[in-house]
């Protein structure tokens, strides 16, 4: 159990970094970090450290494509993790 705690520790730091740095790419006109590669790390356990970076920073707050796919990516999630809970899965 401590393990996944840690694991989720890192990804969501690593997330909120990333993002916060991709913020800092695109003020100044820089490339930027892929949405996809973004929106992975969010899958994969990223969610709360995206979130952050994106409130603390208004980051792709005005884009919708993002926030729809945000919001979807966190749906099945939160979907997963009641199966999972309900011994459904």
């Amino acid at each position: 159990m401590e393990i996944l705690l840690l694991y989720f520790l890192f990804i969501n730091i690593f997330v909120f970094i990333l993002a916060a740095y991709d913020k800092y790419l695109a003020r100044k006109n820089k490339r930027r970090i892929p949405e996809n590669t973004l929106f992975f790390l969010e899958a994969i356990g990223g969610t709360i450290g995206l979130l952050l970076a994106m409130l603390l920073f208004k980051h792709k707050t005005s884009k919708t494509s993002f926030i729809v796919k945000f919001s979807a990516i966190f749906l099945i999630q939160i979907v997963l993790i009641y199966l999972i809970i309900t011994d459904k899965i």
